[in-house]
């Protein structure tokens, strides 16, 4: 069967009042979600807060969350410790670790969130012992500097890797959802991305690509290259790639 990709954009963000919680506005678009996906995700999402906004404290009970700034700079709160944040940095909160961003910037504050559930705690064999306390742990990295992320380094679910990335005009990055699934989020210069053998989707700033299981897509930068934030989730349908997903 012939699957398709979920295109999805930010142009036409909805407003939100008091995320968290918090007085004042956040900018939000849903990228995608777990509908027509076979992996685990529960959201791929995009949001902004303006200069001096806050997106409130909160704790997951049962998913696992990672923020990419992509434009601004501020603070996020990580079980009460401040950590600067800037465009580029990659914030991995693993279950139970309570978190919060503030926009300390002069222009809006962008991140794109990727939520998926946390791997359930496993079925003891005999007589349980007294339930340990959750592990509240989250990592900052710069994935422009450092690099790709496993995020299994914090993270237990099914989340396999995390890159910003760049390609050179005319260069190619072909994506094929075999054993994972693909979402690709553009946030600098131009480009388009082959579907199948004949579909042509122009690729721009603020779009996002999601490949589910069994689809495949080539993207092909434009003339002023292409940035993006890539991320690869193992799908239910095959064993576990070594190294990261296919491409």
């Amino acid at each position: 069967m012939r699957r398709t990709v979920i295109l999805a954009d930010t142009r036409a963000p909805a407003d939100v009042h008091g995320v968290h919680g918090t007085e004042g506005l956040t900018q939000w678009a849903c990228l995608a979600r777990r509908v027509g996906l076979n992996g685990a995700w529960e959201a791929v999402e995009w949001a902004r807060i303006p200069p001096g906004g806050v997106s409130g404290e909160h704790r997951h009970t049962r998913t696992e969350e990672v923020y990419v700034l992509l434009a601004g700079h501020g603070e996020i709160t990580l079980d009460g410790r401040p950590h600067p944040v800037r465009a580029g940095d990659a914030v991995l909160t693993g279950l139970g670790t309570r978190h919060g961003l503030r926009n300390l910037g002069t222009r809006p504050l962008e991140w794109l969130v990727i939520e998926m559930p946390a791997a359930p705690a496993p079925v003891p064999a005999t007589v349980p012992a007294p339930r340990a306390p959750v592990l509240h742990h989250a990592v900052v990295t710069n994935l422009r500097r450092i690099g790709p992320v496993d995020p299994r380094i914090v993270l237990t679910g099914p989340l396999r890797l995390l890159e910003a990335d760049s390609l050179p005009y005319g260069g190619r990055l072909p994506l094929r959802a075999d054993r994972v699934e693909h979402t690709l989020f553009v946030t600098g210069g131009s480009g388009r991305a082959a579907i199948g053998d004949d579909v042509r989707v122009p690729l721009v700033p603020g779009r996002c690509l999601t490949l589910p299981l069994g689809s495949r897509a080539l993207v092909v930068a434009g003339v002023d290259g292409l940035s993006y934030v890539h991320a690869e989730l193992l799908a239910p349908a095959g064993p576990e790639p070594e190294g990261g997903g296919s491409r």
